[in-house]
């Protein structure tokens, strides 16, 4: 972000002001040289972006880690997702989204009696009801 504004023709000196930090901080920053784990991040990132491309867009993290180790290039799965949200890419999902219900929202919503308080000191005092979408192996069920 310093470099940006640097760019913009604001100094150092005020924009480390205006963050709490200390400039010296950010030039030793800038000498620093890059992580272990930087420089394994820059080896990665064209090789999850090429077998990302050759898939169509269609590989997620685990797919892509599957790959990488058939080309030889270990790496975590953890590695492989966070440096696909820093590119940007993600696999498809399969499947369609069901959409089970749509609230109408001039319909008139039946008030709360309880006060979201469902705790109950005896039996049969409180009945609370719920209608729920689970979808099984064979089709929806409505519980």
């Amino acid at each position: 972000m310093i470099d940006h504004l640097r760019a913009n023709g604001l100094g150092v000196d005020p924009v480390c002001r205006v963050l709490e930090l200390s400039p010296s901080t950010y030039f030793a920053r800038k000498k620093r040289p890059k992580s272990a784990r930087r420089l394994r991040d820059e080896q990665l990132m064209p090789l999850i972006e090429e077998i990302h491309a050759e898939s169509g867009g269609t590989y997620g993290a685990r797919r892509i880690t599957r790959a990488l180790r058939r080309k030889g290039a270990e790496a975590a799965r953890c590695t492989v997702e966070r440096l696909m949200a820093e590119l940007g890419l993600e696999g498809v999902i399969r499947g369609r989204r069901r959409r089970t219900t749509v609230p109408e929202p001039t319909a008139p919503r039946p008030p709360d009696l309880v006060d979201r308080d469902f705790t109950a000191s005896r039996p049969d005092e409180l009945w609370v009801a719920d209608m729920t979408y689970v979808r099984t192996w064979s089709g929806w069920a409505y519980v």
